[in-house]
């Protein structure tokens, strides 16, 4: 796990850390030592820590204009002993509302488990409630996860799967990404 690394393609145009509005303006990553894991699995020290003991992240790219926001997932997705979706709604997702970002693109080909708690769908309906015209889109999740979402009602509050699922996301630049992945959430929702 330590050589999966966040997408630093777009280092050029966008940091977080560099951000003022961002959740995680001011936080130093290492560019050596290893501080972070995932139970006995050290992490590359470019993932943002939330306060997950298993799910870290990197907002990769970040739009005030157009209000999005893509945020790359690794580890294990785990409401029931953790309550992440708490967690990140709150110490993350709920600043970046605050700033503006209603549609979210949640990375998800590094989450490898998600584990879910009929409590916690509580998070993700009232994140999906507060974002008016906006929506959640997450792409390329491993199909455990999907099937797991799904047995808990959480699919209904994510666009997910399908085209989604085949979005070659690393080779484009953020706002085309925007431009493609919109378009499929407007024709899902029939906007």
């Amino acid at each position: 796990m330590h050589t999966l690394e966040p997408h630093y393609n777009w280092r050029n145009i966008y940091i977080s850390a560099e951000d003022p509005k961002s959740p995680f303006f001011g936080y130093e990553n290492s560019e050596v030592y290893f501080t972070d894991q995932i139970y006995n699995y050290l992490i590359h020290p470019q993932w943002d820590n939330f306060g997950s003991e298993t799910l870290y992240l990197k907002v990769l790219f970040a739009d005030y204009t157009h209000g999005f926001a893509v945020i790359e997932l690794l580890g294990e997705w785990n409401d029931l002993l953790n309550n992440d979706i708490m967690t990140l709604k709150r110490d993350v997702i709920e600043l970046m509302i605050s700033e503006g970002i209603n549609k979210f693109i949640l990375v998800g080909e590094n989450v490898f488990n998600f584990h879910s708690d009929l409590d916690s769908v509580d998070y993700y309906e009232e994140w999906q409630d507060e974002l008016e015209e906006g929506w959640i889109a997450a792409l390329n999740l491993r199909p455990q996860v999907m099937e797991e979402m799904s047995r808990f009602g959480i699919d209904q509050f994510f666009v997910m799967g399908g085209k989604l699922d085949d979005v070659s996301w690393r080779t484009k630049h953020p706002k085309l990404l925007f431009k493609q992945i919109d378009e499929l959430v407007q024709k899902r929702l029939g906007w």
